[in-house]
């Protein structure tokens, strides 16, 4: 009765502080009022793989003139989806342009003689646009940077080694942000054509985080300007555009669209550069793997930084995390699970004694579901690394990014990363909901550890029996957070997303069975590497392990994987890792030039790793062999371990590629000597009673992937490293 009174007080209490959000929005947010109609576009037919997939022809006029509006709709990404929440502001662009009187989108507001905003709404913008536009900034050595409006402004810096002069052209393309960064003389000021301290090398930069659509994303002139000076100062020129920031989608057919058209405009003033090489960290790394893979002209190099090889495997082990706290939490005895080795056993990923801030909420949840107090010591990556990511990423009903939308439009809408991918997975007149791709039945969480004797038969059977799987995305509610006054960290009260996930009873707790169509769409389209690698890559990692940071260095070897199943040999693909005090980039821009200029790889571009000093530890051919190859331990993997994930543990695959496994009964399993050297045979009921539906038999390919030869279900022949279409999107 105490929980009840207490559970309605909370709710009460949440209800209330959320209602301090729902204030009048001030101009600066710029609020999203209402949906607009989808607005129609092209989408690009795949059949076989984007890949080999010619694009379209863009009849687009380039360049784009000073004070006009770039392209609004996409070239092949598909329709305009709404809502779209607008950034220009937030770039230090001004309000975006009138587009409609219907109320849809952003109010735009008359603007007062001395440039604020009166409470006068002259009309509204649904798709964000701005006439593009020139910026010029003085950026020194530190990385700090002034913007220059007036040449008298100008005048009052001395140029020299430690100072550049920086033109910026910045507008809108696919309704994203595009900026242009030149490096130019004193003299070219005020002038929109010239380069002439230009080296004819190009950047395209990328950036990272984690997004889910519906916003147009900002691009900050002088935090660009600061990670790219020592480039820029040398000569390159930059470009970039919001869609190619994971933090605003991660839809990589919209990011490539809109690449191609931004490189169009910078041809268009500028010339063909020598080369064009990606950089860009997390999932601008990434997105550098798959955009050379499905459009291999676009970017000739690439510097991928922290990367996955995609995000959409990725969420394969990321979205066990929660399954695998709520289990220790509220479907076990934590303090038995509050153990270093076991934890690894299970989740595959570092731990260590490091508090988290979520140690506040476990009392809390506690209290509130009934168990009894414990405080967790030991806190893994699936914490520091994962905490909050799957009501960002898998839950519909949450929706972290509310506070720039009405009610209206909120209650309108599906809040997750499947919804972004909805143009490419989801059918036509389907659901609401976009279908999510990921799978866990038949998943034996644990099994290595079980194998390795970390974790007993009794543990591992209850582990899988009480583990579940997401509710399907329809059922998933919102989580239920309390708001205090000033503060910004919300306490949850539904810890680990627990109630969006199946509980077991008489039976085992259900699993999740993942669209098959879906994920095959997935494949088709470009979302999923495959491996192929045909340029020059310097995949650059720090090494974070020991901080529980989620950019751990085993996605690199997934990469590597993928390519030598793919190609077969590993030509193009260096891995450097380094101390985190020490960053290999200036290097890494060396090797690349040279590697670009003579067609070869140069002798110093081999894989190393780096101590904190920056010199080289070790490097060579054999220095990253560990267990993710069988190969005894290099001297680099000595130095810098490499962990596993959930679905390594559970007997999954280092490439980490399988997103519905091929199941066997138990039986078949345990005559195939899947739990060797522990017999299971006196579980069998047990093993049974917890698989139902079988368990995943990893020596088979991927259900969903639809180029596996090997799958009997294949509607597709095998993709070859040869197969791209001829036009590259240059047509």
């Amino acid at each position: 009765m105490l929980l009840l009174v207490l559970d309605k007080r909370l709710m009460l209490i949440t209800f209330c502080s959320l209602l301090l959000t729902c204030t009048p929005v001030p101009h600066s947010q710029f609020r999203v009022l209402n949906t607009a109609p989808e607005q129609q576009s092209n989408r690009i037919n795949v059949t076989n793989h984007l890949r080999t997939t010619p694009r379209p022809a863009d009849n687009t006029q380039y360049p784009i003139a000073l004070g006009d509006v770039g392209p609004i709709k996409p070239l092949y990404a598909g329709n305009n989806r709404y809502p779209f929440s607008c950034d220009t502001v937030r770039s230090g662009l001004g309000q975006p342009l009138v587009d409609n009187q219907q109320a849809l989108g952003t109010a735009v507001f008359r603007e007062n003689p001395d440039g604020s905003l009166s409470n006068t709404v002259i009309g509204y913008s649904k798709d964000c646009l701005v006439p593009s536009t020139l910026r010029y900034f003085v950026v020194n050595l530190n990385g700090e940077s002034e913007e220059i409006t007036d040449s008298s402004s100008l005048d009052k810096h001395q140029f020299d080694s430690n100072q550049q002069l920086i033109r910026l052209e910045q507008g809108t393309i696919n309704r994203h942000i595009y900026t242009i960064a030149m490096p130019i003389k004193k003299t070219e000021f005020n002038t929109w054509r010239t380069s002439s301290l230009w080296n004819k090398k190009l950047i395209y930069q990328f950036a990272g985080g984690v997004g889910i659509g519906f916003r147009q994303g900002k691009v900050n002139p002088k935090k660009l300007l600061k990670r790219r000076f020592g480039q820029l100062h040398n000569g390159y020129a930059v470009i970039t555009s919001s869609a190619n920031k994971t933090s605003y989608t991660y839809n990589m057919l919209l990011a490539e669209d809109t690449a191609w058209r931004v490189k169009k405009q910078f041809e268009a003033l500028y010339g063909k550069p020598i080369y064009t090489v990606g950089i860009g960290g997390s999932g601008g790394g990434l997105a550098q793997y798959l955009i050379a893979q499905n459009s291999p002209s676009l970017i000739d190099a690439a510097i991928p930084l922290y990367s996955y090889p995609d995000m959409v495997s990725q969420t394969i082990y990321a979205l066990d995390c929660d399954l695998i706290n709520t289990y220790y939490h509220f479907k076990s005895d934590l303090a038995n699970w509050d153990n270093s080795d076991k934890k690894r056993a299970i989740e595959g990923l570092n731990n260590a004694e490091i508090e988290h801030k979520s140690w506040f909420y476990t009392p809390i949840n506690q209290f509130l579901t009934g168990k009894a107090f414990y405080r967790p010591k030991i806190y893994s990556e699936c914490v520091h690394g994962y905490f909050g990511l799957s009501s960002l990423v898998n839950n519909p009903a949450q929706g972290f990014l509310k506070p720039l939308f009405s009610q209206s439009v909120n209650h309108q809408t599906n809040w997750s990363y499947w919804q972004d991918l909805a143009l490419i997975t989801q059918t036509p007149n389907a659901a609401t909901s976009a279908p999510a791709l990921w799978d866990n039945q038949g998943v034996q969480y644990g099994l290595n550890g079980l194998k390795q004797g970390s974790l007993s038969a009794t543990e591992f059977l209850h582990l899988n029996y009480h583990i579940g799987g997401w509710k399907a995305q329809a059922e998933q509610r919102p989580e239920q957070l309390l708001f205090f006054p000033f503060v910004k960290t919300p306490i949850w009260l539904t810890q680990w997303s627990r109630h969006n996930i199946y509980v077991a009873g008489k039976k085992p707790a259900k699993r999740t069975v993942a669209n098959l169509a879906a994920v095959r769409q997935a494949y088709r389209y470009g979302q999923v590497y495959l491996g192929f690698n045909s340029i020059p890559t310097i995949d650059i990692h720090h090494y974070l392990e020991d901080q529980l940071d989620m950019h751990h260095i085993s996605t690199s070897f997934a990469t590597r994987l993928r390519i030598l199943k793919q190609q077969g040999h590993l030509k193009n693909h260096r891995i450097w890792i380094a101390d985190k005090h020490y960053t290999p980039l200036n290097e890494a821009f060396s090797v690349i030039d040279k590697w670009l200029t003579t067609q070869q790889a140069p002798d110093d571009s081999s894989d190393r790793c780096f101590n904190k000093s920056g010199e080289i530890i070790a490097q060579g051919e054999n220095v990253w062999h560990g267990d993710w190859n069988n190969q005894p331990a290099g001297a680099c993997t000595k130095h810098f371990p490499i962990y596993t994930n959930s679905r390594i543990q559970a007997g999954g695959p280092f490439s980490g590629s399988i997103f519905k496994c091929q199941r066997i009964a138990v039986e078949k399993a345990l005559a195939n000597g899947v739990y060797a050297p522990i017999d299971m045979t006196p579980y069998l009921a047990e093993l049974k009673r917890t698989f139902p539906d079988g368990v995943c038999d990893y020596d088979k390919p991927d259900l969903g992937n639809p180029f596996n030869v090997l799958n009997d279900k294949s509607d597709l022949p095998p993709l070859k490293s040869s197969q791209v279409a001829k036009s590259n999107g240059r047509s």
